[in-house]
């Protein structure tokens, strides 16, 4: 890439985030990526970086504490995935790279994305989550696993028993840290850190910026590049518009398991759970419109990531007129009537 390309890609992200760190990569073949985990990125779908990706990568390759300002479908779950995997030793078998999510769900989701990226790497990965026996943890700890995914409460029991060895982890991720301190995993979190060697890199996604993230980040990052959206561009530009909680674990795992590798492709689900869903998904269907503004872009943020074509359709009545143009509003966006040739559309 030369000097040319970075300026005037800066020129342009510099209207769409507030940071600190100018230099974008505006392909994956020009961040000096291993083989391996291009022929994984390729493989897996991904075709060109997000604004995101071209951004956070490369400082997170490069080792800095990263804090990242970013919503559901803008790359945020692949801009921390590269980077573990570009940055795992694989002559170490112990953890090297710790990623912590709100949800069981979301931890599985980002443990198949990086088994599906890293396939031709030879690392190892493994979700650890409560709902399932904590002995099938530890049984993979000790036959060695190089990048973990997990909620911060089992994670936080795994190491307390001194089942899961730290002293090779390399990078720490907290995905959705504003949704981890809603659950109330402040103190997990600070635990783990306490524990983490000093030079440990730590990445933070978030979808917002409440004080006590500021107040966490403030003190365990060092001098940490910072990637914040512009309000104004909080936008559902890359989707065309158009306008259970009763199940088990293992039935949820074995439902996610299923529409991530395409043997049911249709799936309904709840705000919460849809906002899990790591997929490459071209269609969304909202029954309705959700109770929250925030959660309209939880639902479809995927189904236009990467760079991908994809269709969200909302039914709505007359009552929900009101809230709809707030949402247009919200995101600066039009949402169009649904046009007779739906076909065509999809």
């Amino acid at each position: 890439m030369t000097a040319n390309n970075i300026e005037s890609s800066s020129y342009i992200f510099q209207d769409i985030f507030e940071n600190n760190w100018n230099e974008t990569v505006n392909t994956f073949d020009d961040m000096n990526l291993h083989e391996n985990l291009l022929r994984g990125i390729y493989g897996y779908g991904f075709e060109k970086p997000s604004m995101l990706e071209k951004l956070a990568i490369k400082p997170c390759i490069a080792g800095r504490d990263m804090f990242a300002q970013a919503y559901s479908g803008s790359g945020k779950t692949s801009s921390y995935v590269i980077s573990v995997l570009q940055r795992i030793d694989p002559e170490i078998k112990d953890c090297q790279a710790l990623i912590l999510a709100p949800t069981r769900e979301l931890a599985q989701s980002i443990n198949y994305v990086i088994s599906s990226v890293g396939q031709y790497m030879n690392i190892t990965c493994h979700a650890c989550t409560g709902g399932t026996h904590i002995h099938s943890d530890i049984e993979r700890f000790e036959k060695g696993v190089q990048i973990v995914t997990g909620t911060p409460g089992r994670v936080t029991d795994v190491i307390n028993r001194s089942k899961l060895r730290i002293d090779h982890v390399k990078m720490l991720v907290l995905e959705e840290a504003d949704e981890i301190l809603d659950h109330g995993f402040e103190e997990q979190i600070s635990g783990i850190v306490d524990k983490l060697p000093s030079s440990t890199q730590i990445v933070v996604f978030s979808a917002s910026l409440p004080a006590e993230l500021d107040k966490i980040t403030a003190k365990v990052m060092k001098d940490p590049v910072k990637i914040l959206l512009k309000s104004n561009n909080l936008t559902l530009e890359p989707i065309r518009h158009v306008l259970h909680q009763h199940l088990s674990q293992q039935e949820r795992d074995v439902i996610v398991q299923q529409f991530q590798t395409g043997s049911s492709q249709v799936l309904i689900t709840v705000d919460l759970f849809a906002r899990s869903i790591n997929h490459q998904v071209n269609l969304y269907i909202n029954y309705d419109l959700p109770n929250s503004m925030d959660n309209y872009i939880h639902r479809i943020g995927h189904s236009g990531a990467y760079g991908r074509k994809a269709t969200a359709i909302t039914l709505i009545t007359k009552e929900d007129q009101g809230m709809l143009r707030s949402i247009e509003k919200y995101y600066d966006t039009h949402i169009e009537e649904l046009p007779a040739d739906i076909a065509n559309l999809i």
